[in-house]
């Protein structure tokens, strides 16, 4: 037995105007597909005044497509950040020691953050051999500037700067930098970080998580600063 397959005729224009005529509701509830209906007018330059809101409609749609695909895209960076600053806060909190506090916050920033360059320098009244110390005056002669507004500083710092803050080596390759003091009853240290691009740290950028860090570690630093004189 032969089976005989029919082919399907195409929808001719007749056809589609004939069921739109028997159907002027269609539309009523098909806005998509009208948004996308393109009616030409062959008047010169002009066009009709519904043809025309057609456009506007056209193009807020798009206007607004892509500022929601903005905002999911800001959206899911934020939760990553946020995953990668908990999970530093908690590692934190778990810290024993200054020297095991300074190795983490450190490893976080350099690896979790891709900071190619940081700095935790804490002021300590006689020198301490856990990661970079100096005595407040000290700092205050260097980088006293910095340390005078008590708010984050972006932007491109003097030699001395770099070199007080992240040593000789690093300071050669260090274009622009990011430094917040580690205040709370009193100024307890300066966290750093820098890069090689001269516009990465600007005047404009946002530094709240930077700001949230350095509010933490000088809430955890005391206590354990304190073991390490008492042990002494």
């Amino acid at each position: 037995m032969s089976t005989v397959k029919k082919a399907k005729s195409a929808v001719t224009a007749q056809q589609v105007a004939s069921y739109l005529a028997a159907h002027p509701d269609f539309f009523q509830d098909e806005d998509e597909l009208l948004l996308q209906m393109r009616i030409m007018h062959k008047r010169g330059s002009a066009i009709s005044l519904v043809e025309r809101q057609m456009q506007v409609l056209r193009e807020r749609n798009v206007d607004m497509h892509n500022r929601l695909t903005e905002l999911m895209d800001v959206a899911r960076d934020n939760d990553r950040l946020f995953d990668k600053v908990r999970r530093l806060i908690l590692e934190m909190l778990e810290a024993q020691t200054v020297d095991e506090l300074v190795g983490i916050v450190d490893d976080s920033l350099r690896h979790s953050f891709q900071v190619p360059f940081a700095s935790l320098t804490l002021f300590h009244d006689k020198p301490i051999s856990i990661g970079r110390s100096t005595t407040l005056k000290a700092a205050q002669q260097h980088i006293g500037g910095l340390l005078v507004s008590h708010k984050a500083f972006c932007g491109v710092l003097r030699a001395k700067e770099l070199v007080f803050l992240f040593g000789q080596e690093q300071a050669e390759h260090i274009q622009s930098a990011a430094v917040v003091t580690l205040e709370h009853n009193g100024i307890q240290g300066v966290l750093a970080v820098g890069s090689d691009d001269q516009q990465h740290y600007n005047s404009s950028m946002d530094t709240l998580f930077l700001t949230y860090l350095a509010d933490v570690l000088a809430r955890v630093l005391p206590s354990m600063l304190a073991s390490l004189r008492a042990v002494k």
